[in-house]
Order: structure tokens, then C-alpha cells, then sequence
């Protein structure tokens, strides 16, 4: 009779049920796995201007941030610390104008300490396609397989730059009919051997992953969530460029946003990138990511991005399905009210606000309608028995709150 593994012994299982060990990978994943740095370059790091002491715990009466009520859609309301306890917050960072008003440290998460980003990480790999190809060194309408001619046949080799950029693929791997929650863990197995389940006997690396999938549909026409655009978008990069994920986040970003500490990506068996999720970096420095963006891709007087790049992530979507997506996770009768562009999530407020995200509660939220930067690492469970914790409406709280008060205090 064969005997099924114990639910303890499905390691891909665990992050599922149980916040710390969702944090010995979020905290420590370049002590269980190769690593690659991105190097933050040789000059002094750039200052964060403003900035309460930061705080590691929870406090009564600390910042005042703390005990603002925010009501969120439906007319309930909730303060910061419940915020926290919801989303199993490991920090917060929030800038408004420039300046950081608020930061905040918990589980042991430390402001040096590089954090999981999870697939927040897509949103970098499509900055870093979208400044390519404003330079004239990416062709966003040619076929993937153009640049890298080994995925030929696959899904992801004929869809074009531009359908790996809006998950615009419909993908089957080796055969098997697709289900995102399977295929979402499949890719941790390929990635992360700890976490391979029992008697595991699938690909051991993203090339040979990719080369498994096979379209089930035309490419750019329906929004599908699936890393393997990313991977593929990464190898493209990497063809473009001749260097490494790692190496082009340095060059292209990390060493020109003033970064306190290099960050870095998770390798696979063949050292190669896991680029739509295996990248960690410090919230301070994620925050000089979306303050550069929110400043149309300067920091101070350095263009780091092009201007015409960064100011129109929100208002380049193109016409189509991009324009009406989901998240991954919600119910595929659920609106559609969220766009994507560029692998960043658009929630079509009034505020221009877009956002890198990741599972978990990995999020880097722009706003320049309210001035503001939120960053947000937590690793709180993914369970239908756990309620979702309500991130975006709080962002927008906080930023409208932030708003009314320095109005206040200017008049």
C-alpha cells in the first residue's frame, strides 16, 4: 500500500498555516538558498529626510500615527496595531512628501535586515524592461524567442516582449491542465529544494521549467498571473544586456537610488535568478525605489529613470484586457477593477497610486496624488479562513489623513 506523506513533512504546504516559518524564509533566504548580491555601488547612502525614532514593538501612545482611526469601505475602522496584528506586519514604512513619517519594526525584522519581497519583485523586472526599451535596446512587439531562441515553441518564446509584460500568456506546463495555486508552489519546488515535496521528480531549474510550458491559448488576449512570464521576460533581459538579473538591478537602479545595503536574488541550480520572486531588500531601500518614482524617476538632481518612463506607469496602460484584472487570488466572479501595466498592479484611484506586490504582504505602494510611499513587508498566512488584511484602503487612509494634516498645519 503506498503510504502518503504527513501534511509536516509537505514543506510547500507550511507557509500556508504558519507565520514563522513563513519568516525563516522571509528574513534568512540567502542563508538556505545561493544567493546573487545587488550591489548598491561605492557611494554614501542618501538620506531618508525626516523620520521618528524607530520603533521595534508596538508601543501605547507611540507615534501618533498609531491610534488614528482608519475607516476603511463598509464603515468599519481600524487603527495601525490592528493593522499589524491582521497582516502579521514585519515593518512599515510610510514617506509622505519626501520626508519619513512613520517606520516601524516587528518579529525581529530589523531596518538593515533585507526582506522577502515575493513578487513585488515583477514590478523591478518590469521597470528595468520598460527604461530598455525607452533607450531603444528592448523591442517590446518581437517574439520572446527573438532574444532568446531556445524557448521557440514554447508559450512563453512566442508570446511577445510585450504579452510577458501584461501576463497577457495562457500556459499549460508538461501537459498538466493549469491551476495557479498548484503551479505557483511547482515553481517554489523548482527554485527552493527544501521545499520540494515528497518524492518530487519535476524540473530542478527555471530553463528547464520554461521549456515545459506550451500555450493554450492566442497570446495578448486575456490576463493570466503566471511567473513564467517573468522568468522568461528575465532571460530576455539578461540576452539584451549579457549580464545578470542581479547585475542590471545594480546597475540600472540600486547603485543610483542612494541604497543603505545591497539587496539580493535567490538562485537556482544553475545560479540563475529566480527574478519573479526571489529578491530581498530592505524597506528603506524599497522606499528610495518608490520616492524616486513618485519624483518622475529623479533622485534630486539625478535622472535615474527616464521621466518619460516613470510618470506613465499609471496612464500607459494599453487598450484591452490590462486594463480590467484581478488579483490572483480573488474570486473569478469578483470585478475586475485593478489594471496591470508593465507587471505593476494599477488600482485606479483618484490618486494615480500603483503598486509592486507580493505574497504574503510584500507591498511598494506609490501615491502622487497624496504625496506618499508606503512599504510594507509582513508575512502573514494564505488561508481562505484568514481574512485578506485590508492594505490598500489603508494606505489610502493613511495618505488622506497625512494630507488633511499638513494642510492643517500650513494655514
Amino acid at each position: 500500500m503506498t503510504e502518503t506523506a504527513p501534511l509536516s513533512d509537505l514543506l510547500w504546504t507550511r507557509g500556508y498555516t504558519d507565520p514563522a516559518w513563513i519568516r525563516r524564509f522571509t528574513s534568512v533566504g540567502r542563508e538556505l538558498s545561493p544567493s546573487r548580491r545587488v550591489w548598491r555601488g561605492l557611494g554614501h547612502p542618501r538620506a531618508l529626510p525626516g523620520g521618528p525614532a524607530v520603533l521595534d514593538a508596538v508601543e501605547p501612545g507611540a507615534p501618533e500615527l498609531d491610534t488614528v482611526p482608519l475607516e476603511l469601505d463598509g464603515g468599519t475602522t481600524i487603527t495601525l496595531p490592528d493593522l499589524f496584528a491582521a497582516a502579521q506586519t514585519d515593518a512599515l514604512l510610510v514617506m509622505h512628501r519626501g520626508s519619513v513619517v512613520y517606520e516601524r519594526y516587528l518579529h525581529g525584522t530589523e531596518r538593515h535586515t533585507p526582506h522577502f519581497n515575493a513578487s513585488a519583485a515583477k514590478s523591478y523586472i518590469g521597470l528595468m524592461a520598460a527604461i530598455l526599451a525607452h533607450e531603444g535596446h528592448l523591442d517590446r512587439a518581437v517574439r520572446a524567442s527573438t532574444y532568446v531562441p531556445e524557448l521557440a515553441g514554447t508559450a512563453f518564446g512566442d508570446a511577445r516582449v510585450e504579452d510577458l509584460l501584461h501576463m497577457g500568456t495562457q500556459v499549460a506546463y508538461a501537459g498538466r491542465p493549469f491551476d495557479k495555486a498548484i503551479e505557483a508552489q511547482r515553481y517554489f519546488a523548482v527554485i527552493a529544494p527544501r521545499l520540494r515535496p515528497y518524492d518530487y521528480n519535476g524540473p530542478t531549474t527555471i530553463r528547464e521549467h520554461l521549456l515545459t510550458a506550451r500555450a493554450v491559448g492566442a497570446p495578448g488576449t486575456e490576463f493570466r498571473y503566471e511567473n513564467g512570464n517573468v522568468e522568461a521576460l528575465a532571460e530576455v533581459l539578461r540576452r539584451v544586456t549579457g549580464v545578470s538579473t542581479s547585475a542590471l538591478l545594480g546597475e540600472l537602479l540600486w547603485s543610483r537610488i542612494g541604497a543603505e545595503e545591497d539587496a539580493y536574488y535567490v538562485l537556482d541550480g544553475e545560479g540563475v535568478e529566480a527574478a519573479s520572486g526571489g529578491f530581498s531588500a530592505t524597506a528603506r531601500d524599497v522606499a528610495r525605489v518608490g520616492e524616486m518614482l513618485r519624483c518622475g524617476g529623479a533622485v534630486g538632481d539625478r535622472q535615474v529613470v527616464p521621466e518619460a518612463v516613470a510618470t506613465t506607469i499609471v496612464s500607459g496602460v494599453p487598450d484591452g484586457y490590462p486594463r480590467r484584472v484581478r488579483f490572483p487570488a480573488a474570486p473569478p466572479t469578483s470585478p475586475a477593477t485593478l489594471s496591470y501595466h508593465d507587471l505593476w498592479w494599477i488600482p485606479n484611484d483618484a490618486y494615480g497610486s500603483y503598486m509592486a506586490s507580493g505574497i504574503h504582504g510584500q507591498r511598494l505602494f506609490v501615491s502622487p496624488g497624496l504625496d506618499l510611499v508606503v512599504v510594507h513587508f509582513g508575512s502573514q498566512v494564505i488561508s481562505s479562513a484568514v481574512p485578506a488584511a485590508p492594505l490598500v484602503q489603508a494606505f489610502l487612509r493613511i495618505g488622506a489623513h497625512l494630507g488633511s494634516t499638513a494642510g492643517a498645519a500650513m494655514r
